[in-house]
């Protein structure tokens, strides 16, 4: 509010920062500086004079005579003091932007890679091609750059990639393609690829460059695309003690969500199956084929390394559950430190389809260790009370009778509950 004060006037400052911000037309603003008033070196003294003209900046008052003040990008017009911008009422101020503050010295660089989803082979191809203006990380003023790959949610080191290292550059060039086996097309529908930079060092543990994510449901499949991304720092999970009481909840839902997909979502790897039934043979047909179900476990693929040597001694184990009379238990042989094991192995169940449809077949992978109980590595269960890709390889299964369906699963770290520990 304005409060004289003998014969001067004193305008509030709350009065002085709501100057022409009432509803209206929306006028330009050159300097945020000029609403903050200044004293000119070459300004006269305020006129006492209360007759005079309200406004702050000098204008032209009643009588038509100038009359000297404070600086202001307002310019007292009619009576009704309606303002305009006035650039000679105020002094010429310049703002210098200091370079460090601008975005192209914070810029954390580009990448340069190529996507593309083979649906026959189920199978995702990313072409690492290069990196241009990346931030320097060394001493030198230079860096030693890689990428690595993760498929979120679910990021783990079972399905990391990683390309090779260039040393002592910022503008990498790798023409490095890495392959991601089994993906599913539901997979291309839900996850997302998340792409980092990182700066190797021998002595020290590596540094974050940083990173950028692509939707896979962008990518058609069979077809190529490539993508110039900038790239970013990771998405920030502030400290709950620094925000208010809405950010804070917020902030603990987002960390406890990353929780949740990093433990019980978490990914060990892929199995690709095989299943066929056969009817029993009718009266007349060959009677050296029998009627029930074949399991192929065929291979495994980005499984997670339970050994200290970063690999694992793999083998699949299957059930037909329920199973009373103990029998229906079978065993791969076990592949020697790899990761992405094949098998190629078949198992047959002799069962009418009447009594496959209550039953629920249990494939689980294991980590053999001499000596010592063996680890779980994950498992997937197919019935009809499941859902996703398992539910439709079993409904496939039961509906194409006499032919091989063929699909990826995902392993999870979720032990079913009516797993055997033998």
């Amino acid at each position: 509010m304005t409060v004289r004060k003998e014969n001067k006037l004193t305008i509030s400052i709350q009065e002085h920062m709501a100057i022409d911000v009432c509803p209206g037309p929306i006028r330009p603003i050159k300097q945020i500086s000029a609403y903050f008033p200044r004293l000119s070196p070459t300004a006269e003294p305020v006129s006492p004079n209360p007759a005079s003209s309200l406004a702050l900046s000098p204008g032209v008052g009643a009588s038509g005579a100038k009359s000297g003040g404070l600086l202001s990008p307002l310019q007292a017009g009619a009576r009704g003091g309606g303002g305009t911008l006035s650039a000679a009422s105020s002094i010429e101020t310049s703002v210098d932007i200091c370079s460090s503050d601008s975005d192209e010295s914070t810029t954390l660089g580009t990448l340069e890679f190529e996507l593309r989803y083979e649906r026959a082979t189920s199978s995702l191809h990313c072409t690492i091609i290069r990196a241009k203006g990346l931030k320097p990380m060394d001493f030198n003023g230079l860096a030693d750059p890689y990428v690595k790959l993760h498929l979120l949610p679910g990021a783990c080191k079972a399905n990391k990639l990683k390309t090779k290292t260039v040393r002592n550059s910022l503008n990498p060039v790798w023409n490095e393609t890495l392959t991601y086996i089994g993906i599913t097309e539901e997979d291309m529908l839900r996850k997302t690829l998340r792409l980092s930079v990182c700066d190797e060092d021998k002595l020290t543990h590596n540094e974050f460059i940083g990173e950028s994510r692509v939707a896979l449901r962008r990518v058609k499949p069979d077809q190529t695309k490539r993508f110039y991304t900038c790239l970013e720092h990771p998405p920030p999970f502030p400290s709950p003690t620094a925000m208010g009481a809405a950010l804070r909840g917020i902030s603990c839902y987002l960390r406890e969500w990353e929780n949740e997909q990093l433990t019980s979502l978490e990914e060990r790897g892929r199995l690709l199956l095989s299943l066929q039934f056969l009817p029993p043979p009718a009266e007349g047909e060959a009677e050296g084929r029998r009627g029930g179900l074949y399991v192929g476990v065929l291979r495994c693929a980005h499984l997670a390394a339970m050994d200290v040597n970063g690999f694992s001694d793999p083998y699949v184990k299957i059930y037909l559950k329920p199973d009373v009379k103990k029998k229906s238990k079978h065993k791969t042989a076990v592949i020697k430190k790899t990761l992405n094991p094949e098998f190629n192995e078949e198992f047959f169940y002799e069962i009418s389809l009447s009594e496959l449809v209550h039953k629920t077949l249990e494939v689980t992978v294991w980590d053999y260790d001499l000596g010592r109980s063996n680890d779980f590595i994950g498992g997937v269960c197919l019935s009809c009370h499941v859902q996703g890709d398992a539910l439709r390889h079993w409904m496939d299964c039961l509906r194409n009778k006499g032919q091989r369906v063929e699909r990826w699963h995902i392993l999870t770290n979720e032990l079913p509950q009516t797993t055997c520990h033998d």
